[in-house]
């Protein structure tokens, strides 16, 4: 069996390194350039490609004529895409022999599109998982090949959640690689409440102080620390919060109204939010306590929706 892999990011790493440890032989590796402006925190699959001497291409637009012919060239049994951020068209989808499969972070038919690990934390989601799914032209729709579902806990962060969602996608492509290896995929067609959701910008990560302090929490940990953060405004500066907990309990004022500074509580919609963590524009992440011996205790409101 030989297959071909489109991947990056953690779980392109462990399911690249699941693959080659089967009989299925990797021709190449497609996957992207590192983005300077992003935070790596992740092992790519580049390097573990280019340890084992597997050719390794990171094209722009993989849909384009020369591409499609390259891929094609291999002559793969399998097309494998693992965290791959690029949409695979047609072309190359009707490649492989035996199929074109996925491995999608949430537990399909919820969750499909762009961005699920940040997606089911700031929708409040106990558990989601991941799905390995015969790839179509129509995102994340075609049948289930295999899932395993994770937990979802009140402290995890995206960062924490993805690591979870990583182990599971490698023990996954470990638990099927017999039927991949034999080529007798079972598959079955998706069922049951769907949803899709798209991709997100730094600017969807501002606050609304209206919400709920729980909704606010989960936007929080949701996009905090490797992503760009959630973020308030103080005095006409952007605010970044990077860690904060929901308080119950009545308090008073509007939205957004800063009602202690030892601790550091903000009014919310419905309950507070003791910050922990946050960073001015253009100053360094501080402690709460740090950041009021700098800025001192006259902090009012901070801004946002409204």
């Amino acid at each position: 069996m030989k297959a071909v892999v489109f991947g990056y990011h953690e779980i392109g790493y462990v399911c690249l390194e699941a693959l080659l440890q089967s009989r299925i032989s990797v021709s190449a590796l497609f996957t992207h350039k590192d983005d300077p402006g992003e935070e790596i925190w992740f092992r790519t699959p580049r390097a573990l490609a280019e340890e084992r001497g597997i050719p390794v291409f990171d094209p722009d637009s993989p849909g384009d004529p020369p591409w499609v012919g390259r891929v094609r060239a291999f002559e793969p049994d399998y097309l494998f895409s693992f965290y791959y951020r690029h949409m695979l068209p047609k072309e190359i989808l009707d490649i492989p022999r035996i199929a074109p499969l996925n491995l999608h972070g949430s537990l399909l038919p919820k969750f499909r599109g762009r961005c699920p690990v940040n997606w089911v934390l700031i929708e409040g989601e106990k558990r989601t998982g991941v799905t390995l799914h015969v790839m179509e032209v129509k995102p994340d729709a075609g049948d289930i090949v295999g899932q395993r579902e994770v937990g979802i806990t009140f402290e995890d962060t995206a960062e924490s959640l993805a690591r979870k969602l990583a182990f599971a996608a490698s023990g996954l492509v470990r638990e099927v690689l017999p039927q991949l290896e034999a080529g007798t995929l079972e598959r079955r067609p998706q069922a049951g409440a769907s949803s899709y959701y798209g991709g997100r910008k730094p600017e969807d990560g501002i606050i609304d102080w209206g919400k709920d302090a729980a909704r606010i929490y989960n936007l929080i940990r949701a996009v905090t620390h490797p992503y760009p953060g959630a973020y308030t405004f103080l005095n006409g500066r952007k605010l970044f919060i990077w860690k904060a907990t929901p308080q119950e309990g009545a308090a008073e004022g509007r939205p957004g109204t800063v009602f202690s500074t030892d601790p550091l509580l903000v009014k919310a919609g419905d309950g507070s939010l003791r910050i922990t963590s946050l960073q001015a524009e253009g100053e360094s992440e501080m402690g709460a306590d740090a950041f009021i011996r700098l800025h001192g205790t006259d902090m009012k409101f901070l801004g946002g929706k409204s």
